[in-house]
């Protein structure tokens, strides 16, 4: 069995399907991970989700800010936006089954080997990996139960930023989905910044990449999110795979056991 690994897919499903191909990935005997962001901004989300789903244990993936974002669309509580061209999925006839089914996803997965971890965006440095389990536990229980809308109504916004200053449940599920998909930077005392998206060179004085700050203790982490790094990360036990595919560029597989990567060039 061979474990692959996909970036920000974002409803680029012909590149995805010609990443597979590149691969020779077998469904019958391999696993494929995703790191979120399956959805959104790409042309066919629909067909991405559908193909996901359809492989059933064959695949697992973490949710990322735009499929936390699609199910508070289903869920009546934010508005489609005309840029992530959601049309298609918002009008299928099976769109409430394939939310239900998405919403059942985590965000945090940990590798079968135990040697390391995938999340959307990353590990916030205010964190020990044994407290980044747990609350991903926790809010997977919350956007996974019966009270879905209302946790999902919950998520928007930006404070609390300082896990210090977390002091109720709300403010824990805030923290912790805005830690895991839509964390790019820190500051120096951990605390998070949601404002700057440019690569770590052009950062603004006092920012740092999560990664230059998150207690890793020698395990891996794959993550994606985060497009204007274009995968290059200095650590070699971190990997970057959201390389923008749905902006141009190309979409990055990985093969875990002898960390092979694969890309897929933009098809349209």
């Amino acid at each position: 069995m061979a474990l692959y690994l996909v970036g920000d897919i974002q409803g680029c499903f012909d590149e995805l399907d010609a990443l597979l191909i590149k691969a020779k990935f077998n469904p019958k005997q391999d696993q494929l991970w995703l790191a979120g962001d399956l959805v959104a901004r790409g042309r066919q989300s629909l067909e991405t989700l559908e193909f996901v789903k359809s492989l059933g244990a064959s695949a697992n993936f973490v949710l990322g800010n735009h499929d936390l974002h699609l199910l508070a669309i289903a869920a009546g509580l934010k508005n489609a936006k005309s840029s992530d061209h959601l049309s298609p999925l918002l009008n299928a006839p099976n769109f409430s089954s394939l939310c239900d089914w998405l919403a059942q996803h985590p965000l945090l997965l940990e590798l079968p080997n135990q040697d390391g971890f995938m999340s959307h965006a990353g590990l916030a440095p205010q964190w020990s990996i044994k407290q980044a389990v747990k609350n991903a536990a926790f809010a997977h229980k919350k956007i996974a139960g019966k009270k879905r809308e209302k946790w999902l109504s919950i998520m928007y916004g930006e404070q609390p930023n300082d896990w210090h200053l977390v002091t109720n449940k709300e403010e824990r599920f805030r923290y912790t989905v805005n830690a895991f998909t839509r964390m790019r930077y820190c500051y120096a005392d951990g605390t998070l910044d949601f404002a700057c998206k440019e690569q770590p060179r052009k950062a603004p004085n006092g920012l740092k990449p999560w990664f230059e700050l998150a207690k890793l203790k020698n395990k891996a982490w794959i993550f994606g999110h985060w497009a204007a790094l274009m995968g290059d990360c200095p650590y070699k036990n971190i990997y970057a795979l959201d390389t923008g595919c749905v902006w141009g560029n190309y979409l990055t597989m990985l093969r875990w056991h002898d960390r092979k990567q694969f890309t897929q060039q933009r098809l349209s």
